[in-house]
């Protein structure tokens, strides 16, 4: 069912493209197909065979993918699935086929159903959460459907800020109660619920999650701002999804939790008091759906607290409410829009006399509002009546609950009244509105509601069966007896409460002017300004913290980062007395020439302290890097030696590329003080590492997992220890490690390339390619060079200069003073010859020193050599495949091998190996692991290419451009002198 939801979201836009509106007719299939399904599950669930499904998703964090459907998740299954389909219906009637972003809305919409099913059923509380944030994203992008219009974004803005932070909340408290229970399943936390103040502080934070997402005070403000929203929108949002999702989260928890006092308050304080302030608003607004958006959250409110409390009846009532609040306040949206899309206009201050000119829309209308009125015989007053009930013969919090659900039900009458009033009554004064007749089908979807509101007194007593299956797990209250859901429960307080809703609610009405008048005099806080005010106090805090904290300086950073580390991990260090405890003695050295290497890195650390220009300090930076290569080798680790030694050498190149457009020398020579400063803090950090480093190894209480790699390494059909490691045993880390590389070079680019960047274009074989984003203008009397026939200006090489035999063609675009005819030889002679050698580490890495990453560095190097022989115009010639296509290719190809083994029956990343034996060649030994490797190679190679062709030919585009503007400005400068020379 859910995979058929996200399958039709997927191919909406493409059905609206090619049927229009009409395919909201196909995609609302999808969605009533659920409900048809769903319905026919409704013996099975009543027989207590709850249909369950369960897959293992990473079964070491205890997390799976549970769906579970017990009464409660039916009910609201039918409510999110049927009214979804019947307002995909209405979406067929209700917009034009030039729409803008009609088939984007028909996707977002159907992947909202979708998300909002897939919330009802989850039985795990982090898949639930997943759920919870869909509805947030799909909802933010519904409600700012209308992307011209500020208003809207800004709506979407605020709905998405609201109840990502009660979500954040929530979370919180889910991995608190999921922790305390020992289990993430909801269905066995429910079963058998855990206690304590941990658990305490968890239903606090996830209540605080349920009322940010159903609009509870003081949360309230976004649902009013989400009626920017198309309607069909604000129908399904408010009726069926979205604001349903807290709803359903207090009564799946409730049964858990009956009696927590605070899950118990929170639920009836904060519901009736949304319940009252809400119904209080509502009848103050002038448009019919901020009239009912208010009336939603004070109905919001009243379902909270009827499934907060934890007795049966008011577990029974709030789910009947549930149900009785979809069959009414959908169709009343959906009606909106009817009279919306028919006069133009929703404020009820400009509608007059509709009853007339739009008798059917009327009387739709009235069976809405009298199931939200609680009036007999529709839905709402069953439940109503039940809810009443559920507090009478409780103490006093009960009768405070229930004189405030009263006050609430008053003004619900009322505002119902009002609504019904603004849309059709004739009033004095105002023209009869002129109505475009709605069709059948634009009417069928709130007639369907509405006449199922109807029915739902009737039959109510049909209902209460599936109903109660979720009553019985709260239990009952002290003394009171089971309840059912019916129509007629005799003469009795509830009726006489329902009787004085009604009459309340006519006096509202009656003195409706001066309830206005009073309410705007009472309105003394407006909560969106509220919104605004705290976001813009902090964004002022933000911008102080962060002019207080980002002083601009990198050595200020580094130093902060390095005196809390060494505080913060030395305190515990000596306070332990580690070197007290049975430690092996520190061994120096296994062979005195360890010590060489070991002499120039610390020789080199303490040089680049005192040198004082860039290029110096880079290369006694490398030299480091290079003494940590000699140790591994050392160490008997030709690995990560030759690993070390050739990242060592990349960086080296990548930090002269970026010093070209540096000082030579550094800014400001620092104060002796600093330097000594400097060098304390450095010795002090390396000594801390050390020492941590020596007593974590030291302090070992298990057995080395090490001495089990050999054994791993043969089993993987390998001998090279490291690489199986990568590639094999550890390949999730070398997968999230090709993932940051691939990051990294869009980050490269991106800090480059503010404009379009240069592309190599592709040409016939024999000829080379060369595209420049902006080439700079030629300057007068500078002479041209004649490349492939053609004569042009140096700074015009953006042409496709044919090979003439020369070394490296490019290189023809570089000044003489810059040329090396021995490096250009040199180059063209070693670059095919290192490109083999980076195949054959990367073919003999599995059983020998080599692998997919040393193999691309190689080759990368290769490049880099060549870029530095010929230009940026050679590297374009060479590399004229773009980087973007080998990162892309190189990490499709490893996340490809990674997903085959779980495509043909076994584990992701699951190794495979085969032998061959071919003619000439000899044995073969191939792996999936290989495979895997060339991706890597290649997302290197990419990667490598990526960074020359920013740091490298960006760059000298920057320089030449600059030295031809330079070469301008100084001409212009050279004639206005002569032109003043020749005046004077």
């Amino acid at each position: 069912m859910l995979i058929a939801h996200v399958l039709a979201a997927a191919v909406a836009p493409l059905l609206v493209r090619r049927w229009g509106r009409n395919a909201f007719l196909a995609l609302a299939v999808v969605p009533g197909a659920a409900t048809v399904w769903a319905l026919f599950q409704v013996p099975a669930v009543l027989d207590g065979d709850a249909p369950t499904e369960s897959v293992a998703w990473a079964p070491e964090f205890s997390l799976r993918l549970g769906l579970h459907m017990d009464a409660l998740g039916l009910v609201m299954t039918l409510i999110a699935a049927g009214v979804g389909a019947v307002i995909l219906v209405y979406c067929a009637r209700y917009f034009e086929d030039s729409e803008p972003g009609l088939g984007r809305f028909a996707g977002v919409f159907v992947a909202f159903a979708a998300a909002m099913l897939g919330l009802v059923l989850a039985d795990d509380l982090i898949q639930l959460f997943v759920y919870w944030e869909l509805t947030t994203v799909f909802s933010y992008l519904l409600i700012g459907h209308s992307t011209e219009l500020k208003e809207s974004r800004r709506a979407a803005m605020t709905a998405l800020t609201v109840t990502t932070l009660g979500g954040l909340t929530m979370l919180v408290g889910m991995i608190l109660l999921g922790e305390s229970a020992g289990t993430y399943v909801i269905s066995e936390i429910v079963a058998a619920p855990p206690g304590g103040t941990v658990v305490n502080a968890a239903l606090v934070l996830v209540m605080i999650g349920a009322m940010s997402k159903s609009a509870l005070f003081p949360f309230s403000l976004w649902l009013p701002a989400a009626m920017r929203a198309p309607t069909p929108v604000s129908g399904y949002l408010h009726a069926a999804a979205m604001v349903k999702a807290g709803v359903y989260l207090v009564a799946r928890l409730t049964p858990a939790f009956p009696d927590a006092l605070l899950w118990q308050t929170m639920a009836l304080f904060f519901g009736t008091l949304t319940m009252v302030l809400a119904g209080w608003k509502a009848l103050r607004q002038f448009d019919l759906k901020l009239l009912l958006a208010y009336g939603t959250i004070s109905q919001l409110g009243f379902l909270i607290a009827l499934l907060g409390t934890g007795t049966r009846a008011a577990a029974l009532a709030g789910l009947a409410m549930v149900v009785a609040h979809s069959l009414f306040k959908a169709p009343l949206f959906l009606l909106v829009g009817v009279i919306d899309h028919g006069t133009g206009t929703r404020d009820l201050r400009e509608l007059s006399g509709l009853r007339t000119s739009s008798p059917t829309t009327f009387w739709i209308t009235v069976l809405a509002l009298a199931s939200m009125a609680g009036l007999p015989p529709t839905a709402g007053f069953a439940a109503k009546e039940l809810a009443f009930g559920a507090y009478t013969d409780g103490g006093a919090a009960d009768t405070a609950v229930l004189v405030a659900m009263v006050a609430g039900s008053v003004l619900t009458v009322a505002y119902s009244l009002r609504f019904l009033w603004g849309a059709f009554a004739v009033k004095e004064g105002v023209p009869a509105t002129p109505m475009h007749a709605p069709g059948p089908l634009f009417l069928a979807a709130p007639a369907l509601l509405a006449l199922l509101g109807l029915l739902g007194g009737p039959l109510s007593s049909a209902v209460d069966p599936l109903l109660a299956l979720y009553a019985d797990s709260v239990p009952l209250a002290p003394g009171a007896y089971p309840t059912h859901l019916a129509l007629w429960h005799g003469f009795e307080l509830p009726l006489l409460l329902s009787a004085l809703c009604v009459v309340g609610g006519l006096v509202l009405f009656r003195y409706r002017h001066g309830v206005v008048w009073l309410s705007n005099r009472l309105a003394f806080v407006e909560p969106d300004r509220v919104y605004r005010r705290m976001l813009a106090a902090l964004d002022t805090l933000a911008l102080q913290v962060t002019g207080q904290t980002q002083r601009g300086s990198l050595p200020v950073y580094l130093g902060t980062i390095l005196v809390t580390t060494v505080v913060a991990a030395a305190l515990p260090l000596f306070a332990g007395r580690l070197w007290d405890a049975q430690t092996p003695p520190v061994r120096l050295w296994d062979h005195p020439v360890q010590l060489i290497p070991a002499v120039v890195i610390i020789l080199t650390c303490l040089f680049t302290l005192i040198v004082r220009r860039r290029l110096f300090a880079v290369i006694l930076v490398g030299m480091t890097g290079y003494g940590c290569a000699v140790l591994f080798y050392l160490q008997g680790a030709p690995d990560l030696a030759l690993t070390q030694f050739l990242v060592e050498t990349v960086s080296v190149v990548v930090f002269v590329l970026v010093l070209r457009r540096l000082p030579a020398h550094f800014s400001t020579p620092a104060l002796k003080g600093r330097r000594l400063w400097n060098l304390l803090l450095g010795s002090a950090t390396g000594a801390l590492v050390a020492s941590m480093t020596y007593f974590a190894l030291a302090g070992r209480q298990a057995e080395s997992i090490s001495d089990g790699y050999p054994a791993l390494a043969r089993e993987a059909g390998g001998e090279n220890i490291i690489s199986v490691l990568l590639v094999d045993v550890r390949a999730w880390d070398t997968m999230g490690e090709i993932s940051v590389l691939a990051a990294a070079a869009a980050g490269v680019a991106s800090l480059m390339f503010v404009r379009r960047r240069a592309q190599p274009r592709r040409t016939a074989p024999g000829t080379m390619a060369v595209s420049v984003a902006t080439p700079p203008r030629p300057t007068d009397g500078q002479a041209s060079l004649d490349l492939g026939g053609l004569r042009t200006a140096p700074e015009r090489l953006h042409i496709r200069p044919q090979w003439k035999g020369a070394w490296l063609p490019g290189a023809e675009a570089l000044p003489t003073h810059r040329r090396s005819v021995i490096f250009e030889a040199v180059s063209r002679f070693l670059f095919p010859v290192v490109m083999v050698i980076s195949v054959y580490l990367l073919f003999t890495g599995h059983t020998a020193v080599g692998g997919g990453f040393a193999g691309g560095i190689v080759a990368g190097l290769a490049f880099i050599v060549r870029y530095l022989a010929g230009g940026r115009y050679e590297l374009y010639a060479t590399a004229w495949v773009q980087p973007g296509a080998l990162i892309g290719t190189g990490l499709a190809l490893s996340t490809g091998t990674a997903l085959a083994g779980a495509v043909y029956g076994g584990d992701i990343l699951a190794g495979a190996a085969l032998d061959l034996h071919i003619p000439l060649l000899g044995h073969l030994h191939l792996t999936s692991s290989l495979v895997f490797d060339t991706g890597v190679y290649l997302l290197v190679i990419g990667l490598i290419l990526d960074i020359l062709r920013s740091l490298g030919a960006r760059v000298d585009e920057q320089i030449e451009r600059d030295a031809a503007h330079a070469d301008e400005e100084a001409a212009r400068t050279g004639a206005r002198r002569s032109a003043e020379e020749v005046a004077s």
